[in-house]
């Protein structure tokens, strides 16, 4: 990629051949994902600390531009959950000053880390941190909207999550029915709407009747109104935040944590973009839009924004084609704000709960637990230590030891690969299946290897090797004789691949792998994802299978011919 081109963003390069046909789709999926968001943004700001119009600040100023200046097509950015925890620990300890200072220092580093290439240092980060942080996020987040599920009355919510927990069991008596019933119906809503119909949200929906129910009835629950006052109808003003030197220092490692996480979102949810849509984003780019967001985003009064893996993904079902469509989703928001601001005085805070509730469980990655229980015991001591720091001791130490064990991880993975034997004849022997200058490659037969360690940090080289897989034969055989070392972050990537491959309709077979892959494989699920016929001891083994299926596939088809033949006119 040129330096010029580089530094381009897809907005600018999708105004190339862009038609009316292409804005409609933008359109449609840029109006449904502002709806998406809206009720999103309020429950992020309010967990958060921060009054409701600062999540939707943050919607319209930062989704504009990550849209806008971002290296994807089909990123939607704005206030997500995995911000949630931290900025609420901001606010306690700073202030809303020292919030908008770490915003803004956090978008000075994403800016440097995006215009260095330093963003590619986020692939260093292993599987079982990333799930841990993730795992306890989610964990906090709901344990945040109990009281506003069960309308407790109690003192001001302690930040800490056991304390908290006591808190609310505490004060169990004062749960009032009404805030239940309109919280278990909104989670009712949000549930089983899908069931008919995806077209409309069922966030949105449970939103407008609660709402309606709130207005109408006088239901005695807790509103934005009663607690916030409303939302301010009109565009969000600009203020520069208050700045003090000696506040710079207390506040760098939550600015390094709200960058360092806004960079692993944002990249993570790209990537998704990029197998839903079957683009390729410039990671650079996107986080020089990140770091801009965040840096802008503040002096409207909003909160650290990212790239939002679920509103990025309704953008794309929606039909998004580029970037506009995020710009959209900004617009609908702010007309929103200047238009229907009044209303929101209404909306219950149960239902806000509820969809937290829902938004906690779909964040979780909860699945992945089993899967990391099934792998070594240094995968799980890293889970368990990064998901117990997140949730008993604060965000920032736990990025920071998962971070040192990551590394402590690594170090100890390599060491492993290093053997020393003797060559006997038996070692000469065994290797004779192995060699590959012997054997007749079917030409519908794609071989590839996996040369040295693959775990975190590596394994983009497998994205990068396999990005076209129509050059690819309809069976890959993945030779892992000289891969050393594997962990939880390469059985994913390996994952990822055969259901590239699967969508492709051709089928991975692996061969070869050593003592310590081939036994990481057998106890995670990877082995059952591809089946254990398709998991081969050396290279030989792997070609005859090989040959299996292709003379399945021919079978198939010649009784697929026959059929049409005899078939009646």
């Amino acid at each position: 990629m040129s330096f010029s081109k580089q530094w381009i963003p897809r907005s600018i390069e999708c105004l190339h051949g862009y038609s009316i046909k292409k804005f409609s789709q933008d359109l449609i999926a840029g109006l449904t994902v502002g709806l998406v968001a809206l009720p999103l943004a309020m429950a992020f700001a309010i967990a958060s600390g921060v009054p409701p119009q600062a999540g939707i600040y943050t919607a319209v100023v930062a989704g504009f531009l990550i849209s806008a200046l971002g290296g994807s097509r089909t990123q939607i950015g704005g206030p997500t959950g995995a911000f949630v925890v931290i900025v609420a620990g901001i606010v306690v300890k700073f202030g809303i000053g020292g919030l908008a200072l770490v915003g803004i220092m956090a978008g000075l580093l994403l800016l440097v880390m995006g215009l260095t290439g330093l963003g590619t240092a986020v692939k260093y980060i292993p599987r079982p941190v990333t799930i841990g942080f993730t795992n306890g996020i989610a964990l906090l987040i709901a344990s945040t909207q109990i009281k506003d599920f069960l309308g407790e009355t109690t003192p001001s919510v302690p930040s800490e999550f056991l304390a908290r927990l006591r808190m609310l069991l505490h004060y169990l008596g004062t749960t009032r029915w009404q805030t239940v019933a309109v919280a278990s119906a909104s989670l009712a809503i949000i549930l089983l709407w899908p069931r008919l119909t995806k077209r409309v949200p069922g966030s949105i929906v449970a939103l407008l009747l609660s709402t309606a129910g709130v207005a109408v009835f006088h239901l005695p629950i807790e509103t934005i109104g009663s607690k916030f006052g409303g939302i301010p109808q009109g565009f969000p003003h600009f203020a520069l935040p208050a700045f003090q030197l000696e506040s710079i220092v207390p506040l760098l490692p939550s600015a390094f944590t709200v960058a360092l996480l806004a960079a692993i979102e944002s990249l993570l949810s790209a990537v998704v973009a990029d197998g839903m849509s079957g683009d390729r984003h410039n990671s650079n780019m996107e986080l020089v839009a990140q770091g801009v967001a965040n840096i802008v985003s503040p002096l409207f009064g909003g909160i650290p924004a990212t790239g939002a893996i679920a509103r990025t993904a309704t953008n794309i079902r929606s039909g998004a084609l580029t970037p506009l469509a995020g710009i959209i989703h900004a617009l609908t928001l702010l007309a929103i704000l200047l238009v229907a601001a009044p209303l929101a005085r209404f909306v219950p805070l149960a239902t806000l709960a509820a969809v937290l509730f829902v938004v906690a469980y779909n964040m979780g990655e909860w699945r992945e637990i089993a899967i990391i229980l099934r792998l070594s015991k240094t995968d799980i001591a890293v889970w368990i230590t990064t998901f117990a720091l997140t949730v008993l001791a604060d965000l920032t130490v736990a990025v920071g030891v998962g971070m040192a064990l990551a590394a402590l991880l690594y170090i100890y993975r390599i060491s492993e690969t290093t053997t020393v034997a003797t060559v006997t004849p038996e070692y000469l022997e065994d290797g004779q299946a192995h060699i590959l200058q012997d054997k007749e490659i079917p030409s519908n037969v794609t071989i590839l290897r996996i040369h040295g360690p693959f775990l975190f940090g590596t394994t983009e080289k497998l994205v990068e090797a396999t990005r076209d897989l129509a050059q690819f034969g309809d069976v890959v055989i993945l030779r892992l004789r000289n891969m050393t070392a594997l962990d939880a972050t390469g059985i994913h990537a390996l994952e990822q691949f055969s259901d590239r491959l699967h969508r492709a309709g051709k089928t991975l077979l692996l061969c070869g792998a050593r003592d310590q892959p081939s036994s990481l494989i057998s106890r995670s699920d990877f082995q059952k994802h591809i089946g254990a016929e398709n998991v081969l001891l050396h290279v030989q083994a792997a070609l005859d299978r090989a040959r299996e299926i292709q003379g399945d596939f021919e079978g198939m088809g010649r009784a697929l011919a026959h059929e049409m033949e005899t078939r009646p006119l």
